[in-house]
């Protein structure tokens, strides 16, 4: 069992929970993530880990409330326990020092975003960060981004915050402006990830994006989160979750993230007239 220590609302859709997991706490790196189960019942349910404190024996997760899991997640209160936390999984991010690194993140993509960011501020490389979202209230760790890196542009759909527009604007005009990066790092909606592989791509800019397709086992066993890279099958969850977004078959990919859409729109109705949309939510 994995006790939360801290539940912390962001935004009307995505909060925060740290808990204790001491041993994962010590092994874990940048890009790397758990697989969640919160109870007997539940599903497995892969989630970044956005930070850890070893001295505390603790890590950090931030969830946007989109299913059944999720739901069950909100509803936690400070010093109840998760089930199972498994990890840390995945290839950690390759961390190399380069010129200039651009970061961009969609929605809750920027707690994905954010330890690579910090990583490789850490060795010395120049970074600029791009957070967006469909409008302010549904912005994250915009605080938290900004001292990770060098620059920060924050953008929104409706332009009630920040610059108006999409993330890839941002990048777009600095490529224009000659500061074309030595490396792009890409995690967000998969329509966003597949704009940024389009627009890096005639420039041969090195360009990586972090995917999170449907997952179950998180041991590469199940072969649920297969994904198209290089027209060779790959397991997002031994062979990523960082991929070359040049080569990634992306119509594939939004295929497959739609499959269970309908049994995920049932199951949230089912839990929520069982159990009510309302939660505990310190």
């Amino acid at each position: 069992m994995y006790k939360v220590v801290l539940f912390r609302r962001l935004t009307a859709e995505a909060f925060l929970l740290e808990v204790e997991a001491p041993r994962i706490a010590r092994k874990r790196k940048a890009g790397q993530f758990v697989v969640v189960r919160v109870d007997e019942t539940g599903e497995r349910i892969p989630l970044t880990l956005v930070d850890s404190d070893p001295s505390r024996g603790t890590i950090t997760l931030v969830i946007q409330e989109v299913g059944t899991t999720t739901a069950k997640l909100r509803k936690l209160r400070e010093g109840d326990a998760i089930l199972d936390v498994i990890g840390p999984l995945g290839h950690p991010t390759e961390v190399k020092k380069c010129g200039l690194a651009v970061f961009l993140a969609g929605g809750i993509g920027a707690a994905e975003a954010l330890p690579v960011v910090r990583a490789f501020k850490e060795e010395g490389t120049e970074v600029i960060a791009i957070i967006g979202a469909r409008s302010q209230g549904l912005l994250i760790l915009e605080d938290e981004m900004r001292r990770a890196s060098d620059e920060l542009y924050v953008t929104t759909d409706d332009g009630s915050y920040g610059q108006s527009g999409l993330v890839t604007d941002v990048l777009r005009k600095l490529i224009n402006d000659g500061r074309v990066p030595d490396l792009v790092y890409a995690i967000g909606p998969v329509v966003m990830m597949k704009a940024v592989a389009d627009m890096t791509r005639p420039y041969g800019i090195r360009t990586l994006v972090s995917l999170n397709p449907l997952m179950v086992d998180g041991t590469g066993m199940c072969g649920c989160c297969r994904v198209t890279v290089g027209k060779e099958t790959k397991f997002a969850c031994v062979d990523g979750p960082d991929f070359d977004a040049h080569e990634v078959d992306f119509e594939e990919l939004v295929q497959r993230q739609r499959i269970y859409v309908e049994q995920e729109k049932r199951s949230l109705w089912e839990f929520e007239r069982c159990c009510g949309k309302e939660g505990s939510t310190k």
